[in-house]
């Protein structure tokens, strides 16, 4: 049992062998970034702001396709995905989305099917979950054929959804991996992908595996369903 002395002695023997500035760190300082309630913070690249698509282009990098309407971006069915004009590499990304009322004939990956593409190849499923059983590692905010979420947060359709990633793109020694891609999800406010390693680039049939690549765009998906986006805003890492 320690006694009150033996402990005071402790004490007074580390004051003179420490001093609180020891640890103190005062450099670099911090760059100040301002975070508005409800709007994009000052550093960050805003994609969409509710008014046009000159963040955005066509896969061949025509004007983008897709209707402004009420300030959302709405998928144009048929008219092929979104890229974003910039290259990312690793971001953190926010973004809103919504699906429509369902339409009653549809189920699974026919309801609101879209996505959200880092690198233009790593996918976080959007889809309409709300009571809509599909494949775990298919339903929204999964990592698209790889990586079920950890809770299903979604809300009823034409309520707005929030997805806020933070993505550590993979590196690269020639054409072999040195670090695996990580994505940590938050779907409407709620952690659903915990620094998940993704295995590679997403596809729909097979085992993924990865070929080396550079910063390359966002992209968001036609998958032929009418989803609506919005708020739009992407920092760099």
């Amino acid at each position: 049992m320690i006694t009150s002395a033996a402990l005071l002695t402790a004490l007074a023997v580390a004051a003179i062998q420490y001093n609180p500035a020891d640890t103190e760190l005062w450099s670099p300082v911090p760059p100040a970034v301002s975070a508005p309630p409800g709007e994009a913070p000052s550093d960050a690249i805003v994609l969409f702001n509710g008014q046009d698509l000159s963040a955005w282009t066509a896969r061949d990098g025509t004007p983008a396709p897709w209707r402004v309407v009420d300030g959302a971006l709405v998928v144009e069915p048929g008219t092929g995905d979104l890229l974003s004009r910039d290259a990312f590499c690793s971001v953190q990304l926010h973004l809103e989305w919504m699906v429509p009322e369902p339409d009653v004939s549809l189920s699974g990956q026919q309801r609101s099917n879209s996505g959200v593409f880092l690198q233009d190849r790593y996918e976080i499923q959007v889809l309409d979950s709300y009571q809509n059983p599909t494949y775990v590692n298919g339903q929204a905010a999964a990592v698209y054929k790889q990586a079920p979420p950890l809770v299903n947060a979604m809300r009823p359709p034409t309520q707005w959804q929030t997805y806020d990633i933070i993505f550590t793109a993979p590196t690269f020694e020639g054409e072999q991996v040195v670090t695996p891609a990580y994505v940590t999800v938050l779907h409407n406010g709620v952690l659903v992908q915990n620094h998940t390693q993704l295995q590679g680039p997403t596809v729909f049939i097979g085992q993924p595996s990865y070929k080396a690549h550079g910063c390359a765009p966002i992209r968001l998906q036609d998958h032929r369903n009418t989803v609506y986006f919005r708020n739009i805003w992407v920092r760099t890492l």
